[in-house]
């Protein structure tokens, strides 16, 4: 009896249950340092140049809700997030990304965990802007990240993970269409607390069918005169 837990099961000569045959085991590319550019917002490599209007954008926050579960941050000098993102910006792993919203940098987000060799990737780093939380932009960016992982560079997993007490990320990887596969117990620590750690997944078999959910969303014919959504995502 298969295993409802085990995707695609086989058996072998010896009646053993093994995962199906892959035509293409290549490593992946790595993804590109180049712009990813939508209807709302562009994702585009982190450079120094971004550090004065993300830190704007994120001061808007004045009671630092954003950086709870991030294991950098608060910021409250210019000079110490202009130094983080000098850091960042050097950085292949995690490759982070500014979110242009009418060229001004409302947020950022990396991809992560990026391993070609088993064509696996996840996106996380994400930190977004009062201005930013709950647009448009802030779905299409994460739908760019998929497509780029996807269709660009042939990604088969495409992973989210969070802390497992940050109830809006656990939702927002499950409203994107993320499965939940787990928690880690004491998976890391930071900020001198334990982190348990909520793992989510979308395969690239699952992929076709929720990119078309992506591009229903985010026809201008699913918003109203008040930018209000007529469908949900």
């Amino acid at each position: 009896m298969s295993d409802p837990l085990i995707t695609g099961q086989r058996l072998n000569a010896l009646g053993q249950p093994i995962g199906l045959p892959l035509a293409d085991t290549s490593p992946r590319p790595v993804p590109p340092r180049t712009d990813m550019v939508g209807r709302y917002c562009s994702v585009v490599p982190l450079s120094p140049d971004h550090a004065d209007d993300l830190y704007s954008a994120f001061r808007a926050d004045h009671e630092d809700h954003i950086w709870t579960y991030l294991p950098n941050g608060p910021y409250h000098d210019p000079a110490d997030f202009r130094a983080w993102v000098d850091q960042a910006v050097t950085w292949d792993d995690p490759l982070m990304h500014a979110i242009l919203v009418n060229g001004r940098a409302l947020g950022h987000a990396s991809y992560l965990r990026i391993t070609p060799a088993s064509a696996s990737i996840e996106v996380g780093f994400i930190t977004l802007s009062p201005a930013l939380q709950r647009t448009r932009a802030a779905t299409e960016f994460q739908f760019l990240m998929m497509q780029r992982a996807f269709e660009d560079l042939g990604y088969r997993r495409y992973e989210w993970k969070c802390d497992a007490l940050n109830a809006p990320s656990r939702k927002a990887a499950l409203r994107l269409g993320f499965t939940y596969e787990g928690t880690f117990r004491q998976a890391t620590h930071y900020k001198g607390r334990n982190r348990d750690t909520a793992w989510f997944s979308i395969l690239d078999g699952e992929w076709p069918a929720l990119k078309q959910r992506f591009v229903r969303w985010l026809s201008p014919d699913n918003f109203d005169a008040h930018g209000m959504q007529k469908s949900a995502l």
